[in-house]
């Protein structure tokens, strides 16, 4: 699967065994930065990861700052995303499985690599339902975002 990932300098510390992880598991990987430790705005990064699930370069996208709730919070404000933080096991594959969520959002402050990895497993090898319920409502939410295009 191809993925989109970036982290804020709060991420990045985890970042570099995420990447290893997803390189080992067989993953194509779009890295948005950042870099290094040096301070940099989530906001810009979470933009560019969501643009390229969006644009169709990444299937996926995973973001990783301080405790994922800032990228959360940004990637949501994208039309066309859905994204989740991801801290616990049952998170981390219901949210596609329910929500059709394409980007994940984990905290390099709350959780550990060998965790962070797990979810990662789970949430990549998630598929969404073909319950009717659930695509219902994820067809409002496209609404949504549609009537907030103006």
């Amino acid at each position: 699967m191809k993925i989109a990932i970036g982290s804020d300098h709060a991420g990045f510390p985890l970042k570099g065994s995420v990447l290893e992880f997803l390189r080992k598991e067989g993953h194509e990987i779009i890295d948005f930065g950042s870099h290094n430790t040096d301070p940099v705005d989530f906001p810009v990064i979470t933009k560019q990861v969501c643009q390229a699930v969006l644009d169709n370069e990444a299937e996926r996208g995973i973001m990783i700052c301080g405790t994922g709730v800032g990228a959360s919070i940004a990637a949501n404000k994208v039309p066309g995303i859905r994204a989740s933080v991801c801290h616990d096991i049952y998170t981390a594959h219901q949210c596609v499985e329910h929500d059709d969520v394409n980007v994940m959002a984990i905290g390099a402050q709350i959780i550990g690599h060998t965790v962070a990895n797990e979810l990662i497993e789970r949430f990549l090898s998630a598929t969404f339902s073909t319950s009717e319920e659930f695509r219902r409502r994820v067809e409002m939410l496209h609404e949504m975002d549609n009537s907030n295009q103006k």
